[in-house]
């Protein structure tokens, strides 16, 4: 919600500004409006570090008077880029960090996915305006290792590697599920629990599209946290979204219930 608008910040990292929590916002521009009134709260000393590939940026940045780093993919219309992305067996990222077109040399990552190189030229581009250098900027990526529930490997099964991830928007599924194509495997088991009702409805199709990206998809009972009203979604709507693209998808109302399948097909 807005309440990120009550901060004081004198640094704003934007990465993405995309349709969610539409129970309380608008539509996508009235999300957009507020991650301008954000980064608008950043002092003229302070500094705003944005994903240069957000749909009309300079939205967001025309008028700041503070300094602004755009980073990412293009070399030619971003400060800070990653060029020459390359993937090893295990989906981690390297690139060649550049500045201004200038080749900083090779970044490592050692956290899954591609998504993780626009996290780390933010991190990055915050870490060069504190006046630090590249090297240990190098070595403090390297040796980063992520954090809980974001693409976390929690353990094998029958030979089955299980990886856990809390992503619950569907760009966030796509990022994980494309990671997880890169990772090594036969077969991608996806099994899913919906986060709020609200967002469910209003991202059904959205949902559906991502959540096809896989071999085999369980999707669970939706997770209601702070709602009641069930709008009239239910998971078997996000599974009959899924099957269109047609993956082979099934509804398992409780989580030990598709437990007990996955123990089943992957015996």
């Amino acid at each position: 919600t807005n309440s990120f608008l009550s901060f004081f910040p004198t640094t704003a990292i934007v990465l993405n500004v995309g349709a969610d929590h539409l129970d309380f916002f608008k539509d996508i521009d009235d999300i957009r409006n507020s991650f301008k009134k954000f980064v608008s709260l950043v002092p003229e000393n302070g500094l705003v570090v944005i994903n240069g590939d957000i749909e009309n940026v300079s939205y967001f940045t025309d008028g700041l008077k503070c300094k602004v780093v755009k980073v990412g993919t293009d070399i030619n219309s971003n400060d800070i880029s990653a060029a020459n992305i390359e993937t090893d067996e295990f989906a981690r990222c390297s690139f060649d960090l550049m500045l201004k077109g200038r080749n900083l040399g090779r970044i490592e990552l050692s956290v899954t996915g591609k998504h993780n190189v626009y996290n780390s030229l933010a991190a990055i581009a915050q870490a060069i305006h504190m006046g630090i250098g590249t090297d240990a900027i190098k070595l403090g990526l390297k040796e980063y290792k992520g954090t809980e529930r974001r693409f976390q490997y929690k353990g094998k099964f029958n030979d089955v590697t299980v990886i856990d991830d809390y992503a619950h928007h569907p760009d966030e599924i796509t990022a994980t599920l494309e990671t997880a194509k890169n990772y090594p495997h036969k077969e991608l088991w996806v099994v899913f629990q919906p986060h709020t009702y609200s967002r469910t409805k209003s991202l059904l199709a959205e949902f559906g599209k991502a959540l096809a990206d896989t071999d085999h998809l369980i999707i669970t009972d939706i997770y209601a946290a702070r709602e009641t009203d069930t709008l009239g979604i239910s998971s078997e709507d996000v599974v009959e979204e899924a099957l269109k693209y047609g993956v082979d998808g099934y509804y398992i109302k409780e989580l030990d219930e598709a437990k007990k399948f996955l123990e089943e097909k992957c015996s």
